[in-house]
């Protein structure tokens, strides 16, 4: 286990149980000890809590007070809204610095979309979930606005969870790539208004095809 830097124990702790998650070791409704942690991770269990307590926040984890922390079960309204803001935030974000996107930036995105269609091709759902994240912090870092920006990495690591468990019931892999090139083709045009409802779009398409797997439909469909 690599070290810890003490200023990033809290961000290493989040990392940690995001990456757990996604790799299919902690599932939504299972309890997250704190003492696995701490021992998993070689800590004290003061950044654990503190970690625990921003991803309750989130979203990600549900707090049960005298019973302990849960892998949130999300239902099929909070998976919707949660899509739904994140594209209004990318959204505007994107309106607000495409002019500031130049051909080299460009270039990076449409290298990824590349990468995406051979993950999701190769059905290598944790490297497609990595890759679809550097294609939207691309966008991100253009906006200089900081609260929008932390606004929106809040509904990060819920997002890219729920898209790496579900794409391939809702996605073929040459979808996956159209759907990230016309971002690129938008972002090229430099229309503010066009990329802005471009990735509202993008967002609230899956959003609405994402409920299908919220917590209070799964039971009912699954019978």
């Amino acid at each position: 286990m690599a070290k810890f830097t003490k200023s990033t124990y809290k961000d290493q702790v989040i990392a940690f149980i995001y990456d757990t998650i996604l790799k299919g070791r902690l599932n939504p409704g299972e309890r997250i000890s704190e003492t696995w942690l701490a021992e998993q991770l070689k800590i004290s269990r003061a950044p654990i809590r503190e970690a625990l307590r921003q991803l309750a926040q989130n979203g990600l984890v549900e707090y049960r007070p005298q019973v302990g922390n849960f892998i949130a079960s999300l239902s099929a309204r909070q998976i919707y809204d949660a899509y739904v803001t994140r594209g209004l935030l990318e959204g505007f974000a994107a309106s607000y610095a495409v002019q500031s996107f130049e051909e080299s930036d460009l270039a990076k995105l449409e290298k990824l979309v590349t990468k995406m269609y051979e993950a999701a091709r190769q059905k290598q759902h944790y490297q497609l979930a990595n890759i679809d994240n550097q294609f939207h912090e691309i966008i991100f870092s253009k906006c200089q606005n900081a609260q929008l920006i932390a606004f929106a990495k809040n509904l990060t690591l819920l997002l890219h969870l729920i898209f790496c468990k579900h794409w391939t019931k809702v996605y073929e892999p040459e979808q996956v790539r159209q759907r990230h090139q016309v971002i690129v083709d938008q972002l090229r045009g430099g229309d503010p208004q066009g990329i802005e409802q471009c990735i509202r779009n993008h967002y609230l398409v899956t959003g609405k095809m994402m409920t299908m797997f919220g917590s209070d439909v799964l039971p009912a469909s699954s019978g």
